[in-house]
């Protein structure tokens, strides 16, 4: 624990300068979700004196033998009544090593939506799984789900350990059942760590009563896992968010277009191609909010300066030449769908895709998929809330779009509901 002074002392430039790692839970309702979160926040120093006073009053008023750690994490969510949708619960916090952003994700297959939500930007998903129960549907739910989003790194942790009698056996035959689901998918880096949330048995402390394992411990993980390359460095993809002209004296022929790096790494002097209109030019300056910078990369947010006066717009991209992303109108999408309203075949919807608006039509559903058994159902295509299908749509102008696999930036979009301005799916293109 530490007291609110000594989080004040912190170095702020230090703390900037740390690399962000966004991980996601996911898990059935018993699986010990939040206690592994709160376990984490306690065990690793991350929660204040007077959190730690408040969940231990709380967990004694309730005649809990042991301080129920899970408070840390349900405390964040705002009680629903039943029928209204639970969200996504958020926490932030960081070691000396790392900054991390916890998105704890409802595990009930009724909030599919809100897992997508919350696991779209992670670099790593913690898949939780009972040691009595086994693997089970949720969990092949939450780790097709995971592999769909193209979350790099996926931590399968066997936790209740303590109530197996931390039996070798019972790790693995969970590990030898995921690995056979996991064969199925296209699963980058899969480990798996076994621990015991409630008593911190391999949390931030290797684990006493599991000497048979000789793996790290689930926050040595976190902080160790290489993320650095999960980005797209090969393909150069700026989406033109917004154009700055400051029209003041200091800045009178000041002309930069700002936007996220999607991929790929700029640098000044470079030779680029601005879409859709295909004019090139070079890269005069790279600006930041703490000046100028020689070089760009995945997820800077930068000011390009070019060369020569180009008309450039939000939505436009600056990509190379010889390194151009697919510019098509009809387009072959997997998608979940967030709304209660079906999805209506011949439908017309607006998309957003990177910070390009355009309409589309929904051509054709192709199948939906089965997120149980991964069978495709090509009998029924009546598309529902927290479904996943795959669709083609055509749009009223080109998107300049990578495969999510290659890039989850430019390869993503949500369709928009044009009556209600709903976001109503998400999808990944293939």
């Amino acid at each position: 624990m530490t007291t609110k002074q000594e989080e004040a002392t912190f170095d702020k430039k230090e703390y900037m300068q740390m690399e962000l790692l966004r991980f996601t839970t996911a898990g059935s309702v018993d699986d010990g979700k939040s206690t592994m979160i709160g376990r984490l926040l306690y065990d690793s120093k991350s929660i204040f004196e007077d959190q730690f006073e408040n969940i231990k009053e709380t967990s004694e008023r309730r005649g809990e033998e042991h301080v129920n750690l899970a408070l840390l994490t349900d405390g964040l969510r705002a009680e629903r009544e039943q029928g209204i949708t639970i969200d996504v619960a958020y926490r932030y916090f960081h070691t000396p090593k790392r900054k991390f952003i916890i998105a704890d994700t409802p595990g009930h297959i009724q909030y599919t939506r809100n897992m997508v939500t919350g696991a779209s930007t992670a670099n790593l998903a913690i898949i939780l799984v009972d040691a009595r129960n086994g693997v089970v549907e949720q969990t092949h739910r939450h780790t097709f789900i995971a592999t769909l989003l193209g979350i790099p790194h996926i931590v399968v942790c066997v936790n209740k350990m303590d109530l197996v009698d931390y039996k070798q056996e019972a790790f693995e035959t969970i590990q030898s059942q995921m690995a056979d689901f996991a064969s199925k998918l296209n699963v980058q880096d899969l480990r798996y760590i076994p621990i015991s949330a409630l008593k911190g048995d391999n949390i931030v402390h290797r684990s006493e009563n599991m000497d048979w394992y000789d793996g790290p411990t689930l926050m040595y993980l976190l902080e160790t896992v290489h993320i650095a390359s999960d980005h797209n460095f090969i393909d150069c993809r700026f989406p033109v968010q917004y154009v700055i002209r400051p029209h003041n004296n200091k800045y009178h022929d000041y002309r930069g277009y700002a936007g996220r790096v999607g991929g790929g790494v700029y640098k000044v002097g470079d030779e680029v191609m601005v879409l859709p209109s295909g004019f090139s030019s070079v890269i005069e300056s790279i600006d930041t909010f703490d000046g100028p910078v020689k070089e760009a990369f995945p997820p800077m947010s930068v000011s390009l300066r070019l060369k020569d006066d180009i008309d450039i717009s939000r939505g436009d991209m600056i990509v190379r030449e010889n390194n151009m992303p697919e510019i098509s109108q009809d387009i072959d999408l997997m998608i979940c769908w967030l709304s209660e309203k079906p999805l209506q075949l011949h439908g017309k919807y607006r998309i957003m895709h990177t910070t390009k608006q355009a309409r589309c039509l929904v051509k054709e559903v192709l199948y939906k998929l089965n997120i149980n058994s991964l069978h495709r159902i090509e009998d029924n295509k009546t598309i529902g809330l927290n479904e996943i299908a795959r669709i083609s749509i055509r749009t009223t102008e080109p998107i300049f779009y990578d495969a999510y696999t290659r890039n989850r930036i430019t390869g993503s979009l949500i369709l928009i509901d044009e009556a209600t301005n709903n976001t109503v799916a998400a999808g990944m293109i293939l």
